[in-house]
């Protein structure tokens, strides 16, 4: 699709930037200049987060005074008036939800949250005792947090997210924490569905504004684990399998994982 035919397609829809942005996942800012052309070289990811949005043939519909699409591919709710200018979602209204409703907050946005599969779990359960078991092994003082648990990642009134899974390396009180305030030292997300787009795009950015030092996206589709480090001047993302041995590099060399011990133990359930 090109440049010209997204701006059709965004007016046919009727479609804002703002209301773009909160769908895609992709930032305000990169969706204003993509549209604008000022940007000459945006991120395949990023057009293509875009194109999905703008390709659907069906509407983008109000249901309980929420514009979403129906049904929404990437889990994402959207308050009608959000466009009008109207004050943001907070923390506040976060914790006043139901209990048995999970969701994101980011920068005053809600993003649904699916429940995982299986295969997301049996994962994350893996990779969370081979984290503890190597930070014990070495005598790092981290420890390992596994979703649903709050991250108040800006320690701000508008964002509140819910990594699979966190390392934190500082003095904390752990076992007294309700939430974390301020960025972890190291976030994983293991793709689905429903959150890939955001987990791609959206939380990338977050959490490397936020001061995330480290950030592993782990797809479970094609059995990737990309690896990003911001703890650096200037990085590149490295792309892992699930066969190969992962270098934590928050802890400065002393510890990896070795993901064909996760890969083994999927295999038994195939």
């Amino acid at each position: 699709m090109t440049l010209e035919e997204m701006r059709k397609r965004k007016t046919e829809l009727g479609l804002t930037s703002q209301m773009i942005s909160q769908i895609s996942g992709v930032p305000l800012g990169t969706v204003q200049k993509i549209f604008a052309g000022t940007t000459k070289a945006p991120r395949r990811l990023t057009i293509e987060a875009l194109e999905k949005v703008l390709s659907r043939s069906g509407s983008f519909e109000k249901e309980d005074g929420v514009l979403r699409d129906a049904p929404a591919p990437y889990g994402t709710k959207i308050r009608s008036d959000l466009a009008a200018g109207n004050p943001r979602y907070t923390i506040g209204d976060y914790y006043a939800l139901p209990d048995d409703k999970r969701v994101e907050l980011i920068d005053g946005v809600f993003y649904d949250m699916a429940a995982p599969s299986s295969l997301h779990q049996l994962i994350l359960m893996h990779l969370s005792y081979l984290f503890d078991e190597c930070a014990a092994q070495h005598g790092m003082p981290c420890v390992v947090l596994i979703a649903p648990f709050d991250v108040q990642l800006d320690r701000d009134n508008y964002t509140m997210v819910q990594p699979d899974l966190l390392v934190l390396c500082r003095p904390q009180d752990y076992l007294h924490m309700k939430r974390l305030e301020g960025a972890p030292d190291l976030a994983v997300e293991i793709l689905s569905p429903s959150t890939r787009s955001r987990d791609m795009i959206l939380k990338l950015y977050k959490y490397e504004k936020a001061g995330v030092r480290e950030y592993w996206i782990i797809d479970p589709e094609h059995r990737t684990v990309t690896v990003h480090f911001f703890d650096t001047d200037h990085y590149d993302p490295v792309r892992y399998t699930f066969h190969d041995q992962i270098p934590v590099r928050i802890s400065g060399g002393k510890c990896s994982i070795d993901f064909s011990r996760i890969e083994e133990r999927l295999a038994r359930y195939e």
